[in-house]
């Protein structure tokens, strides 16, 4: 039996998810035995291979001219900000952590869609955006004797990435998604192998972390495949809070694979993220619907809470 479009869509961004942290954990693994130069460089080096190979196939080689757009250098730009600093924020806290963190993102969009493209936001939801930093300020727990530097990588991953995903949707619709990945992926494994020397130089690579990386490669375009799907498959408003199953992803993976325990502090901030976040959505889906409903009885009242 065919599963519904908000089923799909559900269905896809929890497995996006899955897949991104699964991803995460492997590139975590070889942390230990490269540095953050190295680990682009070879995790990009696979990915742009394959992504030469389905671009082939689709027959997108001949638009490659595409991917020079200044809309899409700025993106990969960010791209490569939010790799340098996730990737080194995996190499020094739990993956637990850094994933929590990086769940604040669509609090970080909703202020940047503000503070750059001058979206409305609504007190309610200007609440929530503070409730989730306050999150974030407790799973740091920024006290001289808990806090760990290193943690802060993270903060600044999720500023990138907000910097990427809004400038995502400034990029015209005939540039085909597949030459957006292409060119981040080239322009990751570029700048991944200027970083190998400054970083520390190349390190001997055994053949259990070239694997992880290798699957880590897999992951990203697998990841990469099914969040657009999910996307373009519900109600969004259904779809996207299901970003939050990250966290189940990471506390397992985290568990199993490094003995990680979090804490209550841990706990504490965790939830507050989550639970602003989901506010947003809602609060979020409300405003749309109250637009709609102005755009078909002109002069009904809009509920300007949002």
């Amino acid at each position: 039996m065919p599963l519904s479009p908000n089923a799909r869509g559900a269905l896809m961004m929890t497995l996006a998810m899955g897949v991104f942290t699964t991803n995460d954990a492997f590139v975590k693994m070889v942390t230990p035995e490269m540095n953050v130069g190295q680990i682009m460089f070879l995790r990009g080096t696979m990915t742009l291979v394959m992504l030469v190979i389905l671009a082939r196939h689709f027959g997108l080689l001949y638009r490659i001219r595409l991917m020079f757009s200044p809309i899409v250098i700025l993106r990969s730009a960010f791209e490569i900000g939010a790799a340098v600093t996730y990737i080194s924020a995996l190499a020094h806290i739990d993956l637990a952590v850094a994933a929590t963190i990086l769940l604040s993102l669509p609090l970080a969009v909703t202020f940047g869609a503000w503070a750059v493209f001058k979206e409305p936001v609504g007190w309610r939801r200007w609440v929530a955006i503070i409730v989730g930093f306050i999150g974030v300020l407790i799973v740091l727990r920024p006290s001289p004797e808990a806090f760990v530097p290193a943690s802060l990588f993270a903060v600044i991953a999720v500023l990138f990435t907000a910097g990427r995903d809004l400038t995502t949707r400034r990029i015209h619709t005939g540039i085909p998604t597949l030459l957006v990945s292409l060119f981040a992926a080239l322009t990751n494994t570029l700048f991944g192998a200027i970083l190998i020397i400054p970083m520390g130089g190349w390190s001997p690579v055994s053949a259990s972390a070239l694997g992880h990386l290798a699957i880590a490669s897999l992951l990203i375009l697998a990841g990469y495949q099914t969040i657009v799907i999910a996307m373009r498959s519900g109600d969004i408003s259904l779809v996207a809070p299901l970003r939050y199953t990250s966290l189940i992803f990471s506390l397992t993976l985290g568990f199993y694979f490094f003995g990680e325990r979090p804490d209550g502090y841990m706990a504490i901030g965790a939830s507050l993220i989550v639970a602003s976040g989901l506010y947003a959505f809602y609060r979020e889906k409300r405003r749309v619907r109250s637009l709609a409903a102005r755009s078909i009885r002109p002069t009904a009242n809009i509920d300007e809470g949002t």
